[in-house]
């Protein structure tokens, strides 16, 4: 289900920050597989990965950046041309699927805007009947992207068996605003997709890109589904549990699906803890601040 009216409307009145939820767990499937321009073919293995995350217990399934579309700029050298029609099919077979299946998708894809309006780089929310609930739109496309997509303007939050879910694409982790605004609103586990693949040799993105999520993680003290096209050239997708620790990682450049736990009521350590709230109300220090003249006066001994 989607945050309360009460909660949002609490949130609108000036609370500052959501409250968590209560203590729950939840199963969480991350997968990756080598997305391409084949639309069919990434039916095909959404498919297959979901039906095995929910052989190993998952509740819900996190797929790559334009899992189902394939990526414009990589894959598709623009969008001009791109069939429409069969997205909508093999979206409809997961829609099935999901309802067959009773699990939950984030799932990666193009969603077509209307006129001359470029598309959105997506995640679509799919509950557990084979519905989709929400969707969430890239809102930092890269320069390059912005030749294909239309930036969104929206957060998403979604709770599943007790846990608060947010969602982020790609070059989304470029700006902490995001996550920290993600926090405000009590989120404790976010899907952040990537398409970081088919890379030339050299790119600095495996060496950063990963340790930059384990930042926000622990910053922001969250559980991180970190997931990739794992089309060579790649990096690993992650879970990263809210100490900024990675507590398992798939195979780098190899299909693979894997099952974590996000159990809320499990401690982890939580260095800014004490003085986040105090951070997101805009008081930039942590304790009470003194009235003194050697405080003050900054140009002498």
């Amino acid at each position: 289900m989607t945050l309360s009216a009460v909660h949002l409307l609490a949130f609108v009145l000036g609370l500052g920050f959501l409250p968590r939820l209560a203590a729950a767990e939840l199963r969480v499937g991350t997968c990756q597989f080598p997305v391409s321009a084949d639309v069919a073919a990434n039916g095909d293995w959404i498919r297959r990965q979901l039906r095995e995350a929910r052989t190993l217990g998952a509740d819900i399934v996190h797929f790559p950046e334009a899992a189902l579309s394939g990526y414009a700029g990589v894959d598709h050298a623009s969008l001009g041309e791109f069939r429409w029609d069969q997205q909508r099919e093999e979206l409809e077979k997961i829609l099935s699927l999901a309802r067959e299946l009773g699990v939950w998708v984030v799932l990666g894809a193009n969603h077509r805007l209307s006129g001359d309006h470029k598309p959105h780089n997506s995640l679509y929310v799919i509950d557990a009947t084979g519905s989709i609930v929400d969707r969430y739109d890239k809102r930092f496309c890269t320069s390059g992207d912005l030749r294909h997509y239309s930036p969104g303007d929206h957060f998403v939050t979604f709770e599943v068996k007790g846990v608060r879910c947010g969602l982020l694409i790609c070059y989304d982790i470029r700006f902490p605003e995001l996550y920290r605004e993600y926090a405000r609103r009590g989120v404790q586990l976010m899907f952040h997709s990537f398409y970081n693949a088919r890379q030339k040799e050299g790119s600095i993105h495996p060496k950063i890109m990963p340790p930059t999520a384990q930042g926000h993680a622990a910053v922001n003290n969250v559980f991180i589904s970190l997931n990739n096209s794992s089309a060579p050239r790649s990096w690993e997708s992650r879970f990263i549990t809210p100490d900024g620790l990675i507590a398992r990682a798939l195979e780098l450049d190899q299909p693979g699906v894997m099952v974590n736990t996000v159990d809320t009521a499990k401690k982890f350590y939580d260095a800014s803890g004490p003085f986040r709230a105090r951070a997101m109300e805009g008081k930039l220090n942590s304790g009470e601040v003194v009235s003194d003249p050697r405080s003050s006066d900054r140009r002498s001994y």
